[in-house]
């Protein structure tokens, strides 16, 4: 069971003790990420997140943060989300307080060198670089580009190289300081902890984060009105496509029911699309379906590189599967599979601290309210034949239809014939 408390500063403190683990997970996570940037500062979110590591004034470089949890064997690392970023560190138990003590001082105390941000620019640079030739990373961005064109939740989290060329110190401090706030954070311990001393011990080590609002989140939006297609030219000879439909947000009744149908569409190797083009048809390596669901908005999209050759034909295939699920209903025993492969592997990967921890938090920041595992599989079992079937019938229709492509195609006409159901 998980217990809530929050510290005077604003500070949400989620404990989640576990038995039969030796380990503990401190989780520190901001309602903050690329969706609260311009056009002019995107990419900063994630850009301060690096900042955090380079050194504060108790530990002055990377090094002397990464030995305090590298001596007691812990694992470390940050994260940057559309939504939230989180900093977090895993420990033996009976070193939570080193957790807790680096974690608080990188949040506090970090001191946004010049120097190092200079330095800092080149690594996130060659990181977009990365990602940018990399099409099977970058093609879900251009999927989230298409949908949302100039939305803030649209945007790269890594941001442009004009942007992180051009960020200064100041920018920095800007963005801290209104998002940074007690109110919008939420530290998670879990593993082998006791509540009791935990609430102590992160005020004590967290009491100097100020209490204020936050400043106020960017909303997103869902606006379209026939099929959308993005495609950009690259010289390959596998193609990267992500094709898929608008769908609902963190908070919404159907969110359960299109994971379902997520994972009878792709979501594993006996899938109805890993089945058609992997297997029948011999046509790609993966192919993978999955739900995204923010705050505000929500898509489904099937993801998969394959030969440009034969691009249009799993095109085809795809919206034939979604199609499929509108006309017929799903049967007892293949829904019943794809309930038990989510509850199968959602309880495989709360079997570790830092899972348990992620799981616990995010939930707070999405919706702030937080079900345990039983009450979300709960609601997963009351999805029936008849939810897929309004559902895809919502869903996978012409206006809601979008294409991301990556590959050597510079004609769309031959790709907007296609997009018909």
């Amino acid at each position: 069971m998980y217990q809530k408390h929050q510290l005077k500063n604003g500070i949400k403190v989620i404990t989640a003790p576990m038995k039969g683990t030796k380990t503990v997970t401190v989780l520190v996570l901001v309602g903050t990420g690329s969706k609260n940037e311009t056009k002019e500062n995107n990419g900063i979110s994630h850009f301060l997140e690096h900042m955090f590591l380079k050194g504060t004034k108790k530990r002055p470089t990377t090094l002397d943060i990464s030995k305090e949890l590298d001596k007691v064997g812990g694992a470390y690392n940050a994260f940057t989300g559309k939504e939230v970023t989180g900093y977090w560190a895993k420990v033996d138990g009976q070193h939570l307080d080193v957790a807790l003590d680096v974690l608080s001082d990188i949040f506090i105390n970090s001191q946004f060198s010049p120097g190092k941000i200079k330095k800092e620019k080149g690594t996130i640079i060659e990181e977009i670089n990365m990602y940018l030739d990399a099409p099977m990373r970058f093609i879900p961005d251009l999927f989230e580009q298409l949908l949302y064109q100039n939305q803030s939740i649209g945007r790269k989290i890594l941001g442009t190289k004009n942007n992180v060329e051009n960020f200064k110190r100041k920018d920095f401090i800007n963005y801290y300081q209104n998002y940074y706030t007690g109110e919008n954070t939420v530290v998670v311990v879990a593993g082998d902890v006791k509540n009791d001393d935990i609430y102590k011990k992160v005020s004590k080590y967290f009491r100097a984060v100020r209490r204020s609002k936050p400043s106020e989140r960017s909303k997103s939006y869902d606006k379209q009105n026939k099929p959308a297609l993005k495609l950009q030219y690259k010289k390959t000879v596998q193609a990267h496509l992500c094709l898929g439909v608008r769908g609902y947000n963190s908070s919404h009744k159907d969110k359960y029911t299109l994971d379902v149908l997520s994972v009878i569409l792709g979501g594993n190797m006996s899938s109805r699309l890993s089945v058609e083009i992997i297997e029948k048809k011999g046509m790609a390596y993966f192919i993978y379906t999955g739900s995204e669901n923010y705050q505000d908005v929500g898509y489904l999209v099937a993801h998969s590189g394959l030969n440009s050759n034969r691009l249009e034909e799993a095109i085809k295939i795809i919206l034939r599967e979604y199609k499929k699920l509108t006309k017929t209903k799903v049967g007892d025993e293949e829904l019943k599979r794809a309930k038990d492969y989510i509850k199968g592997k959602s309880l495989i990967a709360l079997e570790s601290s830092d899972a348990v921890a992620s799981f616990v938090g995010h939930q707070e920041i999405d919706t702030g309210k937080i079900l345990t595992i039983q009450e979300k599989f709960a609601k997963l079992e009351a999805v029936t034949a008849d939810d897929l079937l309004r559902v895809a019938r919502d869903i996978f229709v012409n206006e809601k239809l979008n294409l991301a492509l990556i590959g050597p195609f510079k004609d769309k006409g031959r790709f907007e014939r296609i997009l018909r159901f």
